[in-house]
């Protein structure tokens, strides 16, 4: 067999190898009514937003970190170069003048964290913060309101993702402080038919993850009460799915 034809035949093969491949990695898709690939006609999906403020002042460091960094510290010291006193003495007279500045640092703990205000942004700077709004959202047993994330029933938008800007349009009124981070979405959750709750069918729902960029303080709209709360105390209003929120949120 010529290495031409042997070339051509193995790249059919690999074509014959790649296209089914191809065709289960297109799981989710729009069609024409609005509905999604691999789903019931009846189950619905949900786009939702977690939605964060990153960290503004740099965390304390552990005490076991800052023990092995003044060790390493100590032991790089006995093996560094010696300068010459004449050559160390010349960078103390630089920049001296008749100025002075005062700097002081910022607070860590601020009057929103003595007053456990939990609908500020000005709280826990050296935390994740996540935004959590109280309401009636899609699925809520005769419409009770409870904690949940921003989000939104897909209908006909052309992409998921838009579908969660959407969301989290309708409660900033803009996204112009906002970023999205990626156009996937990072996690998912099935949310199965409950025998005592028949009117609520099974659906899906896919979470999205933004920034808050640019600003401090952000008009929160559209639901009855809202909180920025930690890792820890976003856990507490989830109790049943601990296991789920604690392998999606990494902080």
């Amino acid at each position: 067999m010529s290495g031409v034809c042997k070339e051509e035949l193995d790249r059919s093969e690999m074509q014959r190898s790649v296209i089914p491949l191809l065709r289960r990695s297109r799981w989710f898709s729009s069609s024409a009514t609005g509905g999604v690939v691999g789903s019931t006609s009846s189950e619905k999906i949900v786009a939702s937003v977690l939605f964060e403020r990153l960290p503004v002042v740099i965390p304390k460091i552990e005490p076991i970190v800052y023990a092995f960094q003044e060790f390493s510290f100590r032991w790089t010291q006995q093996y560094r170069r010696k300068y010459p006193d004449e050559f160390l003495s010349r960078g103390e007279t630089r920049g001296k003048g008749d100025y002075k500045i005062d700097y002081v640092p910022a607070p860590r703990i601020t009057e929103a964290d003595k007053n456990n205000d939990k609908r500020s942004l000005q709280r826990a700077l050296d935390r994740r913060l996540y935004l959590l709004l109280y309401g009636s959202p899609y699925g809520a047993p005769d419409e009770t309101p409870v904690w949940h994330f921003p989000e939104k029933v897909y209908e006909n938008e052309e992409t998921l993702r838009l579908c969660a800007e959407a969301a989290l349009k309708s409660v900033l009124g803009g996204l112009s402080h906002t970023y999205f981070v990626g156009n996937a979405p990072m996690a998912h959750m099935a949310v199965e038919l409950k025998d005592d709750e028949p009117k609520i069918p099974s659906f899906k729902r896919f979470f999205f993850k933004s920034q808050v960029i640019g600003t401090s303080k952000l008009h929160i709209g559209n639901c009855k009460d809202f909180v920025w709360v930690t890792k820890d105390e976003l856990i507490e209003h989830f109790p049943e799915h601990y296991s789920f929120f604690n392998k999606m949120i990494i902080s």
